[in-house]
């Protein structure tokens, strides 16, 4: 074990500690299932794990290839991994496999490189814990590290696009090789071939790499320790904790049962953790909902046995079993159960009005701002069918504006969204995309027919397309900015000529804006929302990007206002009301303004 004193990104970032082998057999099991754990990614890419839920990344490079694995601590489970192949290894990297040996060999030919002076770096994975600590930066930079010291005289390998992997690389001197790039169905996004020359150095971890390549004998030297996590020692996890289950981050829709043999199989199966059975008190709130002026209760109880019709209480109804929380709720019939849950809609939204909402399908696209929207129209009855897309997980940061419990983080958006609604009305009927919506996904995202699309992901192209789908198809979109409370409206069911966002953008095509840089994906959305009509502060965070922001800032009283402009809008839209296109400001700031103090001076 070698024990290597290096912070990755900044004085706050753990020591890591390296273990490296090469031509160890033994070894590769571990290595190749830490790898496609991590690649697997929740489901992200489903090709890394077997039927059987183990997961699988075997290739033939790994043999006669250097590994890296980097832990926290000596005793600590392995957080990432890469490997460098070397030209005597005898095995086609996987970059040649790509582009196919003959594009391979042009390439290397044009550049000037000969094939024995070529070494491949492949699969960088870091556990998510411990991603944003610099540890992908490290172990890359021991890759081209080592690489050098062992005398490359350039490096080759493939690179996502998706999290900007393809940019980051571009920071250790790697350029993308033009023309390389295409969607690959293992990885679930589009990959491009990189290539770096030594002779220019690493870029802006040019310092790093030199440091680690003179420290790589160091490393190669030591003893290689197992990939697999330690054996358990002092100090360490209880076993009845480290030995409890695994949250479940993929199941997302309940399953309904009716009294019979499948609920009582369920019980007796032990995963039920909780059992949740208010079935009398729903009783008496449909039959005050039928008959508000009824006060007797001994009319209630009759009109409860009636209700019945000599079903006992325990087989009246549904019981809905939501795996991810071990529970087991019991509600009554659905029309029965919705007429109370919407009860107090009446007044403002009339039943027959609130049959035709149920009647509905909503298209959400973006689960952080739309997931407020989401739960807004699953709580008002605006929709009985959705579409839900987002490829990002719950993570920490966005506990300050979506609503959920630190026991959800690592949870896809859209699971975590069609989990919640699921809790509100388990009749629902819910579709979802985790990877979100790229070239390959997004038709089928529209097919099968949406009402009404609600637009909240930040990626310019998606913008775009689905304005493109959602106008080909005549259906309205509305989107809130989280911004000064902007809501815009795009009703394209009954304007079908109508330029996408205001014409804000001109005549954009969204095949244009596959690939912008950074720098052009600002000024798009920029142009997007309005440069002069946004906030002080978020116009002010534009040129904080990257730099002292991670991200746009946001708050979750402006993203639940904007759950509310959206129900509003789109209620206003299914129902036929009036409601134009275009794009309308309800800002806080304003409203909360001294001048708009109706009582100002005093109590009148």
């Amino acid at each position: 074990m070698t024990h290597l004193n290096h912070p990755g990104a900044g004085s706050a970032t753990p020591d890591w500690h390296v273990t490296a082998f090469r031509g160890d057999a033994s070894l590769l099991d571990a290595v190749r299932e830490l790898r496609a754990r991590i690649l697997f990614d929740h489901g992200r890419r489903p090709d890394f794990r077997r039927a059987n839920g183990t997961h699988v990344d075997d290739q033939a490079l790994d043999f006669g290839a250097w590994h890296f694995v980097a832990r926290q601590s000596p005793a600590g489970p392995p957080l990432g991994y890469i490997r460098l192949s070397t030209p005597d290894a005898g095995v086609p990297y996987q970059s040649r496999e790509f582009l196919g040996s003959e594009r391979y060999e042009e390439l290397l030919a044009a550049e000037g490189f000969p094939a024995d002076g070529v070494f491949e770096h492949s699969r960088l994975v870091v556990e998510h814990r411990a991603r944003k600590l610099g540890l992908g930066q490290y172990l890359n930079a021991l890759a081209v590290g080592a690489a050098h010291h062992l005398g490359a005289r350039a490096m080759i390998g493939t690179s996502g696009t998706k999290d900007g992997q393809d940019r980051f690389h571009e920071r250790f001197g790697f350029r993308p090789v033009h023309g390389t790039r295409r969607y690959v169905p293992q990885y679930t996004e589009d990959v491009v071939i990189m290539l770096h020359r030594v002779a220019d150095g690493a870029g802006r971890h040019h310092d790093l790499v030199t440091r680690l390549r003179d420290e790589f004998p160091v490393i190669a030297a030591a003893r290689p320790a197992s990939p697999a996590p330690a054996p358990q020692a002092r100090g360490t996890a209880p076993v009845t904790l480290s030995g409890a289950p695994a949250p479940d981050h993929d199941t997302w829709r309940p399953v309904l049962h009716t009294a019979g043999r499948a609920l009582d199989a369920l019980l007796a199966s032990g995963a039920v953790r909780e059992v949740h059975d208010t079935i009398d008190d729903q009783l008496t709130e449909l039959v005050r909902s039928r008959e508000p002026a009824c006060r007797d209760v001994a009319e209630i109880e009759r009109l409860k046995d009636d209700q019945l019709a000599g079903t006992p209480r325990w087989a009246y109804g549904t019981w809905a079993w939501y795996p991810w929380s071990g529970r087991l709720v019991h509600v009554l019939p659905r029309e029965e159960f919705r007429l109370v849950r919407t009860d107090r809609n009446r007044g403002r939204i009339e039943r027959p009005e609130q049959r035709r909402l149920f009647g509905k399908r909503i298209g959400i696209i973006g689960l952080s701002v739309g997931n407020s929207a989401a739960l807004t129209f699953a709580l008002e009855g605006i929709g009985g069918a959705y579409k839900l897309a987002d490829f990002d997980d719950f993570g920490l940061s966005n506990l300050n504006r979506l609503r959920g419990g630190v026991h959800d983080l690592g949870v896809n958006k859209a699971v975590l969204s069609a989990r919640q609604m699921y809790e509100i009305d388990p009749y629902l009927d819910i579709e979802i995309q985790r990877d979100g919506l790229n070239p390959d996904t997004i038709e089928e995202f529209f097919r099968g027919g949406i009402d009404l699309l609600v637009e909240e992901c930040d990626t310019p192209w998606v913008k775009i397309a689905a304005r493109e789908y959602a106008r080909d198809l005549g259906i309205p979109v509305v989107m809130d900015c989280n911004d000064r409370g902007m809501l815009d409206v795009e009703r394209f069911d009954t304007e079908p000529d109508r330029p996408l966002l205001h014409g804000l953008l001109g005549d954009v095509k969204s095949v244009d804006l596959l690939d912008l840089e950074p720098r052009a994906k600002v000024e798009l959305i920029l142009a997007m929302v309005d440069a002069g009509r946004i906030s002080p502060e978020l116009a002010a965070s534009f040129g904080e990007l990257g730099r002292t922001l991670s991200s746009w800032p946001q708050l979750a009283s402006g993203v639940a206002l904007g759950g509310a402009l959206c129900g509003e809008a789109a209620r206003r839209i299914l129902l036929g009301r009036p409601c134009e296109s275009g794009r309308f400001y309800t800002d806080l700031g304003e409203q909360l303004h001294a001048s708009r103090n109706v009582y100002a001076g005093g109590v009148r």
